[in-house]
């Protein structure tokens, strides 16, 4: 059975960008941010998702993928 995978980290590595840094750029805690990086999360509001790809110049389909596994 597939699942949704949250590729956070690897947009974050190809971009250059921290933790830190993203996380003053979305206004979103670190912890909370770490749990997504770290795909400890069941759920991501869209506003949060609008404001990631905002900070990181992406589409939404950049950080979320379905692995078919």
């Amino acid at each position: 059975m597939g699942k949704i995978v949250l590729r956070l980290d690897r947009v974050m590595a190809d971009r250059k960008i921290s933790l830190n840094e993203l996380s003053e750029a979305v206004g979103v805690a670190n912890v909370n941010l770490s749990k997504l990086k770290n795909g400890h999360v069941s759920a991501i509001r869209f506003s949060t998702l609008e404001a990631l790809c905002e900070a990181l110049h992406c589409q939404p389909g950049d950080l979320i993928e379905y692995d078919f596994g």
